[in-house]
């Protein structure tokens, strides 16, 4: 009899916890459901290459200077290894790093290649913010539009409903702009291939390259005035990014020159004027795209999402007390 009583409390507890557990679950956390539910309902990647962080802190940059003041600053960004463009692009799109997604140089193609990524999807890609995005909502605008024609070969093809390799700066910008005027689509992931250029041509840091930076911003403001003309201001969410920087006239080594570049979100739902406190990585950007648009992340990915940097939530504590690097 005793036993018997004993299992009755347990099944009267394990139902209690049970109805518990399904009312909890009805009704998702912020950090489950996305930043702030219907808040955030576009978000643009504007991706350039070759910014570093020494290079946005002494170039002319009011587009970018407002970004930032209204927003939320990841500076230093630690790049993934080697600190050159495809593995970087391909950690930021793929949520993981050169290790687990494949792309180890800029001489890969997905039919010729080193080293095969942990898990692919029905293209052969080790799965990208492009996939993860049209396998939950199917059927949402989503645009990529890039000046360097290598990054077209980073993300799987035909799943974008804009797909564009632009020949110069100029017309990506207008492009891109066209794009959010007309169609307002949820996101984009745009690249400009310019300033990495210029750090080439002229060396990183030169008056040349911060030039290349300053025209930069100025194809930021076009993008900035498009999602006002768009009046879709309120519900957007502007996320800078830099794959790598450089010394002399070259990257891909392990110098902090290199290795370190700023990331700057802006616009719905984040912080403003507020300094990301914690480290962040190239493979953080697909993770925090998912999460401010209130999706799921594939188990294969490895990034975090950079939570802190939007409204209602706080940096997490770290249980050792760690010497972190400075912004340059």
């Amino acid at each position: 009899m005793k036993m018997k009583l004993n299992f009755v409390k347990v099944s009267i507890l394990s139902t209690v916890l049970l109805l518990l557990n399904v009312s909890c679950c009805g009704k998702k956390s912020n950090s489950e459901a996305g930043v702030v539910e219907n808040v955030i309902k576009h978000v643009y990647v504007i991706g350039i290459d070759g910014l570093s962080s020494e290079g946005l802190n002494k170039a002319e940059t009011p587009h970018l200077d407002r970004l930032i003041q209204n927003g939320a600053l990841c500076d230093p960004v630690r790049t993934v290894l080697p600190s050159s463009s495809s593995p970087n692009w391909a950690s930021m799109l793929m949520g993981a790093g050169p290790e687990i997604h494949g792309i180890t140089s800029n001489d890969w193609e997905l039919d010729k290649h080193d080293l095969e990524p942990v898990v692919t999807n029905d293209y052969g890609y080790f799965p990208t913010i492009v996939s993860v995005i049209c396998a939950q909502r199917p059927g949402i605008k989503t645009g990529m539009l890039y000046h360097w024609d290598g990054f077209g070969r980073l993300f799987e093809p035909t799943l974008a409903d804009v797909d564009m390799n632009l020949p110069d700066e100029e017309k990506t910008a207008d492009a891109v702009a066209r794009y959010i005027k007309k169609e307002k689509p949820v996101f984009i992931f745009s690249q400009f291939d310019h300033v990495d250029g210029a750090g080439h041509h002229y060396g990183h840091m030169s008056q040349g390259y911060l030039d290349a930076i300053s025209r930069m911003d100025s194809l930021v403001g076009i993008i900035m005035n498009a999602v006002h003309d768009a009046k879709i201001e309120n519900e957007t969410l502007i996320f800078v990014v830099s794959d790598h920087g450089g010394m002399d006239k070259g990257h891909g080594g392990t110098d902090w020159r290199e290795v370190t570049v700023p990331f700057i979100l802006s616009g719905a739902g984040v912080r403003k004027n507020f300094h990301v406190p914690v480290e962040v990585y190239m493979y953080d950007v697909a993770p925090t795209i998912v999460f401010a648009l209130g999706m799921n992340a594939p188990y294969a990915w490895r990034g975090k999402a950079i939570e802190c940097a939007f409204e209602g939530h706080e940096a997490p504590q770290d249980l050792l007390n760690m010497n972190r690097r400075k912004s340059f």
